[in-house]
């Protein structure tokens, strides 16, 4: 990284331009990437059940709070100390986004100035919700072939630590160590090793010292074509290194969903999933998301 000028915010905006899916479906469209996974991509990812062996990339969320936002809030709505009660209830509420809880961001959920994915308004998204590009949008569910990319295992290390950015040469490092190659409609899984990290130094401050792919991928995904993209911890390396950015500017985040409409998969867990990858060697996989 060091030997690396970092990049700028100009320059951030013309990959948007340079690698821009807005139009490629229609005006109209809302699915973004999605569309690259065609019955021919799903009957492919079918093809790839061999075991019948089923695993959970979602991570079991217990106390973490990282960043002080906790993942679950319980309120008691009424109790045995409420006046004239008969009975108790209670209420349970989400916050999906952070690095907390495994989810999915939808097309709605980055905004670049006024505009959102295919040069949809952000007008569009109100208190009320999203009028366009949802989460309901892909209420079909996504089936297609999954890639794992495990970074620890290329590097020879249990988890990678620090800020560590991985690089397109190493995307390219893996695929040729995996006898694989990323192509379109696949959702490419990055392993950082973030929960083996989470239980040798405990949690850490996300925003400025956590691994994730190097904004200068992005290309690298456009020529690919990628679908979705999911990591066990944003994505993103952070910080970003691109210059006058503050702390939480996440720009692999902003390109893959406003400029290329490919959905994120956030805080998932491939601990699992990496031993039971190594054992068959193996990466790739049929990969269900509801």
């Amino acid at each position: 990284a060091a030997g690396r000028a970092p990049l700028t915010r100009a320059d951030i905006d013309q990959m948007i331009k340079s690698i821009s899916n807005w139009g490629r479906w229609g005006k109209d469209d809302q699915l973004g990437a999605l569309n690259l996974i065609t019955p021919a991509k799903r009957k492919q990812a079918a093809a790839l059940v061999t075991d019948g062996v089923s695993l959970s990339l979602s991570h079991n969320v217990g106390k973490v709070r990282t960043l002080g936002s906790p993942p679950f809030e319980h309120v008691m709505v009424k109790s045995g100390q409420t006046p004239g009660a008969q009975n108790s209830e209670d209420r349970y509420s989400v916050q999906y986004h952070g690095f907390s809880v495994t989810h999915l961001d939808a097309l709605c959920h980055v905004f670049h100035g006024n505009e959102m994915y295919n040069g949809f308004p952000i007008k569009e998204v109100t208190d009320k919700g999203a009028a366009k590009l949802s989460v309901i949008n892909m209420k079909n569910g996504i089936f297609t072939r999954g890639v794992l990319m495990d970074f620890p295992r290329l590097f020879g290390v249990d988890y990678l630590k620090g800020a560590r950015p991985i690089y397109p040469e190493d995307l390219e490092a893996w695929e040729k160590k995996a006898g694989i190659r990323v192509g379109t409609g696949d959702a490419i899984l990055i392993r950082t090793g973030r929960w083996t990290r989470y239980k040798a130094e405990g949690e850490w401050d996300a925003l400025k010292n956590s691994p994730g792919l190097d904004v200068t991928c992005m290309p690298w995904l456009k020529k690919r074509d990628v679908a979705v993209l999911g990591s066990d911890l944003a994505s993103d390396v952070m910080p970003s290194r691109v210059e006058g950015a503050g702390p939480g500017f996440l720009p692999v985040h902003m390109l893959a969903i406003v400029a290329l409409g490919v959905p994120i998969l956030d805080n998932c867990d491939f601990e699992t999933l990496s031993a039971a990858a190594a054992a068959r060697k193996r990466w790739t996989f049929l990969l269900t998301v509801a």
